[in-house]
């Protein structure tokens, strides 16, 4: 008779078939290779943050036409036209009051010109001003494109690292497979018991549970991808796995720190944020000096307002007029304070964003070196631990072993493999990290 132990065995088999078996099939869909340079100029093209700063930098440049405009003269037509209503003259004091004739309707006709010929610089640095706040935007375009680029590959890799090890269990179970039937034919000789065939079996169903895991799995992270890149979300990703066998040629840690300070756009929004508040600082000062401009105008009025009589009077002139805001001399001091602090604040964040890229591109630097060492570590484990499963299981077959043992080493074996996946993909995202800390992404 079985022993209790067993049939708990038998009855954990089973229900795990159940559970395998029970599952839907799994779809079958469409596929689409998909290479890291498609992943970054898809999800560029149809990302709605990098669409949202597209409109920001359309929105800044009718800014920098809008006050380009003020340099152009003002030129205003009017047209004024109503009711005359009954004048009542007193020649004596308030007795005997007169009412004149005079039309019953009145007209003005005007034309106004007036071009600015010298505002202090207002003109010029508000000017200046709005092409760098377009400059800004442009720069917060790039900064977010970086971001995207990065969050994609960051779920590339994760599809990467799947697929990697949808290749390992699928071997892995065919190896165990293969396993299953020499124990089976051992235990039909009678070398070894039936709990060696029902532990393999266990172990098989749990390795088919994991494929089926990472499977799905694949399947999530294709459908998280296809609606970032605005694709049809049933097909399934096959990233490329050539990346692997790339050629990465690694700069001195100096290098790639002066490289970061030129081209990191983060670093680049901030000067450009400190430059417009030193143009803030002009555009004040500005406010303190004269204002000149030239005008002219012509007017075409009925009746002749001194005198109401009947007719059309046209006049014009032309001049130059000349102000000078005398309460920007105590009003704008303060402003002009805060202006020069608000350049102290931008220098300052500077400084803490070259801090920070140091510390960025040490870690990403060190990461890196990490992860290739990481690699050549983890080849040799791999092949340690099949040379150690070759071992067990040639033991195992030659009764010097149990079945504990083999698994074991199974076990050790696929672990380390999988490791070994996840190093590989961990190289390949700390390359990239590399490149966008250097500005290069």
């Amino acid at each position: 008779m079985m022993s209790l132990k067993t049939y708990r065995i038998i009855f954990q088999v089973g229900l795990t078939y159940l559970i395998i078996f029970a599952q839907p099939a799994v779809a079958q869909t469409d596929s689409l290779f998909l290479t890291v340079d498609e992943l970054f100029e898809r999800g560029v093209e149809h990302s709605l943050q990098l669409q949202a700063d597209a409109m920001k930098e359309l929105m800044a440049q009718e800014r920098t036409q809008t006050v380009r405009a003020t340099r152009l003269p003002d030129l205003q037509i009017g047209l004024k036209g109503g009711f005359v209503g009954q004048p009542i003259l007193w020649e004596r004091g308030l007795a005997d009051p007169l009412h004149p004739e005079v039309p019953d309707w009145s007209q003005n006709y005007a034309i106004d010109f007036n071009q600015p010929l010298y505002q202090g610089g207002k003109i010029r640095y508000s000017i200046h001003k709005a092409d760098l706040e377009k400059q800004i935007a442009e720069l917060q375009t790039l900064t977010d494109r970086v971001e995207i680029k990065l969050g994609l590959l960051n779920q590339y890799m994760n599809l990467f690292s799947l697929f990697k090890q949808h290749e390992v269990l699928i071997r892995n179970i065919e190896e165990s497979e293969l396993r299953l039937q020499d124990i089976r034919r051992m235990k039909k000789e009678g070398l070894i018991t039936n709990n060696d065939v029902l532990r393999s079996e266990m172990q098989l169903t749990n390795d088919r549970l994991s494929l089926q895991e990472t499977e799905n799995s694949i399947a999530l992270v294709s459908q998280q991808l296809n609606i970032l890149l605005g694709q049809n979300e049933n097909l399934l990703l096959q990233p490329d796995t050539t990346i692997l066998f790339h050629t990465i040629t690694l700069q001195s840690y100096d290098d790639y720190i002066a490289l970061a300070f030129a081209n990191d756009p983060a670093m680049k929004l901030l000067r450009a944020q400190t430059e417009m508040a030193h143009t803030d600082i002009k555009l004040t000062q500005a406010f303190s000096l004269p204002n000149i401009s030239l005008y002219a105008s012509n007017s075409l009025a009925r009746p002749v307002s001194r005198t109401l009589a009947d007719m059309y009077n046209n006049n014009w002139n032309v001049g130059v007029s000349v102000s000078y805001p005398l309460s920007s001399l105590y009003k704008n001091n303060h402003k002009i304070k805060e202006s020069r602090m608000m350049v102290s604040l931008h220098r300052n964040a500077e400084e803490q964003k070259m801090q920070n890229i140091r510390v960025e591109v040490r870690t990403a630097f060190l990461r890196h070196q990490e992860a290739l060492q990481r690699v050549e570590a983890l080849k040799l484990s791999v092949r340690q631990a099949q040379e150690n499963y070759r071992i067990m299981q040639n033991r195992y077959l030659n009764q010097l072993a149990i079945l504990t043992d083999l698994l074991d080493a199974n076990s050790v074996r696929l672990n380390v493999e999988l490791q070994l996946v996840a190093a590989r993909t961990r190289v390949i995202y700390t390359y990239y990290q590399l490149q966008k800390v250097c500005g290069h992404l």
